[in-house]
């Protein structure tokens, strides 16, 4: 009898149970360099450029339109300094596709408003416009770091960085005291809070001369004083606030990484170690892509929709004088996003039995969207099938999810944009618990899974 269970039922284990004590402490390990990189990465610029820094101590070299391609020759280009690509050309031609990876770099934020120093009641603020799907009320009394890019009045670029060394001051969203809140709890989550009314507090001392906007003045010159801006600089600026603290481990067993950010960095430090750490000359050609504004739905130039994806592809394709057509439909991509974990406390939105579980590897996800399948790529069964030897074969921990209750909402990823190229795509990632907060939660083993996943995924 317990000979038919193990051959004909699938029963959910979790991955303790079931991977080796070898597997378990890789995993510990491997998550100290991914902490690293959530703390080094808090933007996508900011993660493009460890991701570049990572490969280029690896031995990658950006790719020059014409170069001589060969295989074992690994080449990064950066597309405007906010979204990466990286390759190892492998031993086929590109005329039999490569193995793709496809994560993002971007995580929801409080952007800054184009003309955002103000000041009320002897206080200065920053006005802003938040960036993708956020609970407004989470990002209430948090700290916050102050993170982004500037141009002076020549053009020059000036890197800013407030709150992330300890020393630094932090910002923050106030909110009302209880004692007069009776009103304001009295309204739904979503309405407590308004996207206008999540102004920053940025200081409180005002500047020494007997004008008028003493406090937005005495900001100015502290800013001016660090980075030589001025207020005309925020208006060519790209500046955000982000969550303050580095990436920590969580529990008692520290079992669980908890920090900003991991939708969707976890998918792209796995998939991107997994590419820079190989030792071997792939048999087909192994491409990682991290890219912008997937949180956005991906629109714009540094996004997965741009077609910086097609001329870095069409580029090695020419450099080998083999057909982009061909190298598309010979393609396979993992699109690395993601899943929503099932967690206890909101049993209500979850279906069970088709729900990831943390500590139960990466999720395999065969459709995303929303409703019947609106906007999802929807990955076949033969690719399914690929997907699961090429795991099983190599000792990958994985299972498979949806997101949530069929009518209880959905989302999406970068899978059909790949797919619309003709290339076969399955969405697979890490399980996370409380997906778009400003404090995310996973599994080490998971996150290590990923990695080993996409590492299986390149010998494909």
């Amino acid at each position: 009898m317990e000979d038919i269970r193990k051959e004909l039922l699938n029963e959910r284990k979790n991955g303790y149970d079931t991977v080796s004590k070898e597997d378990a402490i890789a995993a510990e390990s491997f998550c100290e360099g991914y902490k690293s990189f959530l703390d080094r990465g808090k933007t996508e610029r900011e993660a493009a450029d460890a991701a570049e820094a990572i490969c280029a101590e690896a031995g990658f070299v950006p790719l020059v339109r014409g170069m001589k391609l060969t295989p074992g020759t690994k080449v990064y280009a950066v597309n405007r300094g906010r979204a990466f690509m990286c390759a190892v050309i492998g031993s086929e031609s590109l005329e039999n596709g490569a193995n793709i990876t496809a994560a993002h770099i971007d995580s929801p934020r409080i952007d800054l408003k184009p003309a955002p120093l103000y000041e009320d009641s002897e206080m200065a603020y920053f006005k802003t416009h938040y960036y993708g799907g956020i609970k407004k009320y989470q990002w209430v009394t948090i700290p916050l770091e102050l993170h982004g890019v500037m141009f002076d009045k020549n053009g020059e670029r000036i890197d800013v960085n407030v709150g992330s060394d300890e020393n630094d001051p932090v910002f923050v969203i106030n909110d009302l005291l209880p004692h007069l809140g009776r009103e304001q709890a009295q309204k739904p989550l979503g309405t407590a809070f308004t996207g206008e009314s999540l102004n920053v507090l940025a200081g409180g001392t005002p500047y020494a001369d007997e004008g008028s906007d003493r406090y937005k003045l005495s900001v100015l010159s502290i800013l001016n004083e660090m980075y030589g801006v001025t207020e005309k600089d925020f208006l060519v600026s790209e500046l955000s606030f982000v969550p303050g603290g580095k990436a920590r481990d969580v529990g008692f067993d520290r079992s669980f990484v908890g920090a900003y950010g991991q939708d969707d960095r976890v998918c792209a430090y796995g998939s991107l170690l997994a590419l820079t750490e190989a030792t071997e000359i792939p048999r087909r050609t192994s491409i990682c892509i991290l890219a912008d504004k997937e949180e956005i739905g991906s629109e714009g130039v540094s996004s997965m929709k741009s077609a910086w994806f097609d001329t870095f592809m069409q580029d090695l394709c020419e450099a080998q004088g083999v057909s982009y057509r061909a190298f598309c439909e010979n393609s396979v991509c993992l699109s690395a996003d993601v899943g929503a974990a099932y967690d206890p406390n909101f049993a209500e939105a979850y279906e069970k039995r088709n729900s990831p579980f943390v500590n139960g590897g990466v999720v395999v996800v065969k459709y995303t969207g929303s409703g019947g399948k609106g906007a999802a790529s929807d990955a076949s069964a033969e690719l399914m099938s690929r997907v699961r030897c090429v795991f099983d074969r190599d000792n990958v921990l994985w299972q498979t999810g949806e997101l949530g209750k069929v009518d209880f909402g959905g989302g999406g990823t970068v899978a059909k944009y790949l797919a619309n190229r003709n290339i076969d795509t399955v969405d697979i990632g890490v399980p996370v618990l409380s997906m778009h907060a400003p404090f995310e939660v996973t599994a080490k083993l998971d996150v290590y899974m990923m990695y080993r996943a996409a590492k299986s995924f390149y010998t494909l």
